[in-house]
């Protein structure tokens, strides 16, 4: 399905919910995290109003923050749980309307404080299991329509930040869960979900650039290049917030594992939708146990091996192979392009050779035009203590 997204606005999405993770995982107050949602989704959406309306065990909903015209009046605000509100906030789809004071589905609960608004649109505040409520956002009577553009955008940022807020949350709830194992299991679903979302649509966005570089006004590319380079910082701050979620497990084997071999599986996938055709996985070994320390530092070393397939090759054949055994995983990703090109992508191969040593472990490159390239990353189970 075509995005509809304009790139800086989604950019610029996308550095406001790392922003607003960054709060929330750091522990500030609630009632200050939801007032930041809810004035960067007006700003995102130039709207007029915007509301966070959180659901009730009853299925109801009520405003908890507000960011606009006399926000402080509709603190409280209650509506039922079969308004478009309430069957948003129960896991429904995005509902965008011209007016919603005359929309069928909208009318029949539209409170007197909102009657000056006419434009609006309602999504998921969270997403899957983790839907807090409906993060609402209007404009005055007589606007112009949300475009698909922003309500894209608006539904994204909201699903995001919902599901932060969400683990969040359940951070401050559990009291029987260590603090250790919150803080590591809210950076897991950061790493292994938003980040991958974030690798995925830059690509894109680069795979786009790329092909339509004729096309494009200097101008247009320019902007293109900019939103993509903010994909890129955001990512790197969001694994900075990963960083220092994480600490030292108090016993080494407390250390929690990950499945690799899925992992592996789902970089593949998502290079396969980039590549057009379908690289070769090959595993050998058992992955299932492998400490999570040591498959992030993999997951790293193939998803940047396949970054440069995607963006420098040029190839029509791409293989990858996971090997373990009782000491070491050993990755290898070989394609049959035109190699990597002089002074491109250099600081992400740098940063795996960097990694390696860190980890104790081993990175080797080759490349050539006339061979392709060979990515081969080794790495031990247990960590060396001589490497850190």
């Amino acid at each position: 399905m075509t995005s509809l997204m304009e790139p800086t606005l989604a950019a610029h999405a996308l550095s406001a919910a790392t922003e607003i993770t960054t709060a929330a995982l750091s522990g500030d107050e609630p009632d200050t995290v939801l007032a930041s949602v809810v004035q960067k989704a007006a700003e995102l959406a130039k709207a007029d109003l915007g509301l966070v309306m959180v659901r009730a065990e009853d299925g109801s909903v009520s405003v908890e923050a507000a960011y606009g015209s006399h926000p402080k009046d509709l603190r409280g605000l209650l509506l039922p749980a079969d308004s478009v509100a309430g069957q948003v906030a129960r896991g429904g789809e995005t509902v965008v309307t011209e007016d919603f004071t005359v929309d069928p589905r909208t009318a029949p609960h539209v409170p007197g404080e909102l009657r000056d608004y006419g434009p609006f649109a309602a999504a998921p505040f969270g997403a899957g299991g983790r839907v807090l409520g409906s993060l609402v956002v209007y404009r005055k009577r007589g606007s112009e329509a949300f475009s698909p553009g922003t309500v894209e955008v608006l539904t994204a940022f909201a699903g995001q930040v919902g599901v932060v807020l969400a683990l969040a949350e359940g951070a401050t709830a559990r009291h029987r869960v260590t603090l250790y194992q919150e803080r590591e299991r809210i950076a897991r679903e950061l790493h292994d979900v938003i980040v991958q979302r974030l690798y995925a649509a830059g690509m894109q966005l680069d795979r786009v650039r790329r092909r339509m570089r004729k096309r494009f006004a200097g101008t247009d590319a320019a902007r293109l290049g900019e939103a993509i380079d903010q994909l890129d910082q955001t990512i790197e701050e969001i694994r900075g917030t990963v960083r220092s979620l994480r600490s030292p497990a108090p016993e080494p084997e407390q250390s929690p594992r990950t499945d690799l071999a899925e992992s592996a599986r789902d970089e593949v996938r998502i290079a396969e939708e980039l590549l057009g055709y379908p690289p070769t996985l090959e595993l050998s070994g058992e992955f299932a146990d492998i400490p999570a320390e040591r498959a992030d530092h993999i997951r790293a070393a193939l998803r940047e091996a396949l970054s440069n397939v995607v963006r420098h090759s040029g190839a029509s054949e791409t293989r990858v192979t996971l090997h373990r055994d009782a000491h070491e995983v050993r990755l290898r990703v070989r394609d049959n392009g035109s190699g990597v090109p002089q002074g491109v992508a250099t600081r992400g191969l740098r940063h795996l050779a960097e990694r390696a040593e860190s980890a104790g472990g081993k990175f080797y490159l080759n490349s050539s035009p006339s061979l392709g390239t060979l990515v081969a990353f080794d790495l031990p189970l247990e960590p060396d203590k001589r490497a850190s």
